[in-house]
């Protein structure tokens, strides 16, 4: 999935995204996208760890520009967000958010999204529903 339009949209300004440090990556999958974000003082705790917010919000961002670059013109807005945090990453690592399309509808798109550690070893598991909305003409 090419994901280098909406990329370029996000990062022409400030917003979650680009101050936790997202960087999106387009993959050969139609159905697919990553993000990268290296663990540090803008999502880490106080205890040197990567914060399970900072996780999720990830995970609902990767999903978003996943549902924006396949309905472009639309408003793709998170409506659920769900996930399991397994294991904790240290300041220092780098984290890759693996988002796969489990629904394409009309208005709804779900995506299982899995947040690995340089290791390849999960980190957090996360379900995403998106909403939707046509922009009018």
């Amino acid at each position: 999935m090419d994901v280098t339009a909406i990329s370029e949209i996000i990062n022409r300004s400030p917003n979650l995204s680009t101050a936790l440090g997202m960087e999106f990556v387009s993959t050969p999958e139609d159905d697919t996208c990553m993000a990268r974000m290296k663990v540090d003082e803008r999502n880490r705790q106080p205890f040197g760890f990567l914060s399970g917010g900072a996780s999720l919000a990830l995970a609902e961002n990767v999903a978003g520009v996943g549902s924006s670059s396949l309905c472009p013109g639309c408003a793709c807005v998170g409506i659920e967000v769900s996930g399991s945090h397994v294991q904790a990453v240290s300041e220092g690592d780098t984290v890759t958010a693996f988002a796969r399309l489990q629904h394409k509808g009309g208005t709804l798109h779900v995506w299982q999204v899995d947040i690995r550690n340089n290791a390849g070893e999960l980190i957090s598991t996360v379900r995403v529903t998106n909403y939707i909305i046509k922009q009018k003409q």
